[in-house]
């Protein structure tokens, strides 16, 4: 897979979604439903290994986004 640039990480961890999505489908050239995938998982491993950088918490960090 193609590596992700800086940005998406940063843009995951302080919560611009929007902007993380939009960056993965223009790296990887793929649709939404496959970049809200590759989110996730970036979004897990970021949990997993910098959980303090984040700013917002876990129940959160959905919030809004949805709604």
């Amino acid at each position: 897979m193609t590596t992700l640039p800086a940005s998406v990480d940063r843009d995951i961890v302080d919560h611009r979604i929007i902007f993380a999505l939009k960056t993965i489908r223009e790296v990887l050239g793929c649709t939404i439903h496959e970049a809200i995938d590759v989110f996730a998982v970036r979004y897990e491993e970021l949990r997993r290994d910098r959980p303090d950088d984040f700013s917002v918490g876990r129940e959160e960090y959905g919030r809004g986004f949805y709604s």
